[in-house]
Order: structure tokens, then C-alpha cells, then sequence
């Protein structure tokens, strides 16, 4: 018996303790960049870089092969090839080296472009990554101000629940009227109403969340409030989105590199050796080998070196204009957010005592009901009142939250 409640807590445990985890903006940052298969894709393309890596330093390595050639071509009643061409056959088996003589620069250039690649690589995927944390957060306090929604008017249907059942008995007693007593109970009946629909799109938002963070899951948890702060932001320079300018200028500078060791001579040293016979004379002494080197020089190929250097030039200029507009959009979209973090903040404390006040006259009404006093009119305005003004602290609130994301975005 005691094993079994040793066993229960146990379970219990655990089942809180994923609740838990499952109910934070971390827990569904870190599922979302876990599932997400562009980063995987980021990754799996760094390591494929890796492997031609060392396909570079294996292509200019000594390449052996073996090549075998037999034929043979017969002259019947006169009837055949030429023997000065054909003699008649041929019978070979030959082992080739072949050792291309590249210079230290020339590898080191093909070894910095993978670099450059895997630099790029890895900087977008810091992008995407940043991509999917500002969009999982945004979703996680929709869903989150969505469920702030709601427990605000479960309590709301409470508080009104509570004052039909006074003004039911105070209306038995002639002390309201029949009307008063209806009129409140469809205000109740409309907040019903109100309830299934936050319920329906808190779902829908959860179900979103889930979603976005590659997670398969049906069931509903409580959303911890998310709490995060402005950081101070970097120079441009040394954001991600700014590096990435940076690599593309660095490729491009690069590109130069290989085109010019693209037009430099190629030397190759190559031997060979094995059997190589036509069998016209002493077929058997025809084993030997044979050494030699080729050596290509380019002269003149229409002047193509300078169309792809004009290429290189192009594709700069356009890297410099979206990196000044870039520039320029960040400064203001920075601006802009801080401008609207304050204005913000400023509207919170405003609806905060918009909020004392309202609360206080529910509680004016409330006592006035209880003898009598109260109009039902004053008190459905005096909840409508105080309703509004919550649910506009919590969608200023969220709205306050997404800015700071939105503002964070740019140094996480």
C-alpha cells in the first residue's frame, strides 16, 4: 500500500512539474528551434561544406587509375581495317598517376570560399532562429493576453452571478422590479456568450502557438506570465542583420581571388605503367612505363575575366544600396518602437486609475443594491466600465510586451 502512494505522488509529480515547464515562453522558444528544419537545413549544409572540404584537399591528391584496352582487328581474303592504322589490335593494361600541381594560395582560396559560405550559413541561421523566437513570443502573449481575457470575464460572470442571486431575492421581496431583475439577467446571459467566444479563440491562439513551435498537442495548459525588459542594442555594425552585408562583401572580394587563380597556368605531372602491345613483334617485351607533364596556359578567351569582374562590380553596388537602405530603416523602425514603448507605458498608468475608479463604483452600486438603493442601469454601465478598462490594461499590457520584442529582435 505504501509503494502504491509512494508510486501516486510520484506520477503526480511529474505531471506538474511538464505542466509547469510546458506553461513558460521558454520552454516553447527552445521546442521551436529543436523542431525547426531550416535550422536543421543550416546545419546539414555547414557539415556538407566540411565534407567538400576535404574532397578539395583529396582532388589534388595523386588520382590512380587503370585502363584497359583489347581489340582486335582481323584481315580476312584481304578484307579489313588498315593493320598501319589497327595493327591488327591491341591488347593494354595501364596503371596512371596523375599529380596536379596547385600552389599553396590557389588551396587556400578554395578552402577560405567554404569558410566565407559556412560563415553565411551559420549568420542566417542566427537570423532565422531570431526570426522564430520573435514570432513565437508575439503568438505566445496573444495567446496569453487572450487568456487574461477570459479569466477576466469568468470573474466578471462571477461578480454578476453573485448580484442576480441579491436582486432575485430582493426582487421577491417588491424591493425591485421584475424588469430590473430580467434586465440583469441578460446581462449575464450576454456574458455567457462572451465567455464561449474568448474560450473558442483562446484555443485557436493556443493551437497556433503549438503550431509555430512544431509541437503535437491537443491539450490546454495555463500560460505563465512572460516578463522581459528592453536591452540595450549594439551598433549596427554588429548585428546579425548588418553581418551578413559584411560576408556577402568578403564573398564578393573573394570571388576576385578565384577568378584570377581561375586564368593562372595549370601545370599536371602525370606517369603510367603497365602492358601496351599490338602483338606485331615480341608481344611479350612490351611491358613499360612512361612519365610526362601537361601544362595549360590561357591566352585569350574574349576577354571573359573582365565581364565576370564587371559581375562582381554589379553585384557589389547592389550590396551597398541594400545595406544603406537597411541602415536607414533600422534607425527609424528603432525610433519608432521606442516612441511607442513610452506612449505605451503612459496609457497603462492612465487606465490603471481609470481602473480604481471604476472598481470603486461596483462596490458603490453593490452596497446600494443590497438596500435597495442601486439602479441596475448604473450598475451593467459601472461592470462595462470596469470590464473595458481591463481588458484594455491587458491589451496595452500584451501590446507593451510585443514592442519590447519587437525591440529586442534586433540584439538577441
Amino acid at each position: 500500500m505504501g509503494f502504491r502512494l509512494v508510486f501516486l505522488f510520484f506520477i503526480l509529480f511529474k505531471c506538474l512539474g511538464t505542466h509547469a515547464q510546458n506553461s513558460t515562453l521558454s520552454f516553447y522558444l527552445q521546442q521551436g528551434i529543436h523542431n525547426s528544419p531550416l535550422l536543421k537545413d543550416y546545419e546539414a549544409q555547414i557539415e556538407l561544406n566540411s565534407i567538400d572540404s576535404q574532397r578539395i584537399r583529396a582532388q589534388y591528391g595523386p588520382q590512380v587509375t587503370g585502363s584497359s584496352v583489347n581489340s582486335i582487328a582481323p584481315v580476312i581474303k584481304g578484307y579489313g581495317y588498315d593493320r598501319a592504322i589497327t595493327n591488327g589490335g591491341q591488347l593494354s593494361g595501364v596503371i596512371n598517376v596523375d599529380q596536379a600541381i596547385v600552389s599553396r594560395g590557389n588551396l587556400s582560396a578554395q578552402y577560405r570560399n567554404l569558410q566565407l559560405q559556412n560563415q553565411g550559413l551559420a549568420n542566417n541561421a542566427r537570423i532565422t532562429e531570431q526570426d522564430l523566437k520573435r514570432t513565437i513570443t508575439n503568438q505566445y502573449l496573444t495567446a496569453f493576453g487572450t487568456l487574461q481575457e477570459l479569466n477576466l470575464a469568468k470573474e466578471i460572470r462571477q461578480l454578476l452571478s453573485n448580484e442576480v442571486s441579491v436582486l432575485k431575492t430582493l426582487t421577491e421581496k417588491n424591493v425591485y422590479r421584475q424588469t430590473d431583475y430580467l434586465t440583469l439577467l441578460v446581462t449575464v446571459q450576454q456574458q455567457d456568450l462572451n465567455l464561449r467566444q474568448l474560450d473558442i479563440q483562446f484555443h485557436n491562439d493556443f493551437a497556433t502557438l503549438n503550431y509555430l513551435a512544431g509541437i503535437i498537442d491537443t491539450s490546454v495548459v495555463n500560460l505563465d506570465e512572460p516578463s522581459f525588459d528592453v536591452v540595450d542594442l549594439p551598433g549596427p555594425d554588429q548585428s546579425v542583420f548588418f553581418q551578413k552585408y559584411t560576408i556577402d562583401s568578403l564573398i564578393l572580394t573573394h570571388n576576385r581571388t578565384l577568378i584570377d587563380y581561375s586564368y593562372k597556368p595549370k601545370l599536371n605531372i602525370y606517369a603510367n605503367g603497365g602492358y601496351l602491345s599490338s602483338f606485331t613483334y615480341e608481344g611479350y617485351k612490351n611491358f613499360g612505363t612512361s612519365v610526362g607533364l601537361n601544362l595549360n596556359v590561357p591566352i585569350y578567351d574574349g576577354r571573359q575575366k573582365k565581364m565576370q569582374y564587371r559581375k562582381l562590380d554589379i553585384s557589389e553596388r547592389t550590396r551597398s544600396g541594400y545595406k544603406s537602405f537597411y541602415t536607414n530603416q533600422y534607425y527609424q523602425q528603432i525610433y519608432q518602437l521606442k516612441q511607442q514603448l513610452r506612449q505605451t507605458e503612459s496609457l497603462i498608468g492612465d487606465i490603471n486609475n481609470q481602473i480604481k475608479y471604476a472598481d470603486g463604483l461596483i462596490q458603490v452600486n453593490t452596497r446600494l443594491l443590497e438596500t435597495g438603493d442601486a439602479k441596475i442601469a448604473d450598475l451593467i454601465i459601472a461592470l462595462n466600465n470596469y470590464l473595458t478598462a481591463k481588458n484594455l490594461l491587458t491589451q496595452n499590457k500584451v501590446n507593451r510586451l510585443q514592442i519590447i520584442n519587437q525591440i529586442n529582435y534586433w540584439n538577441r
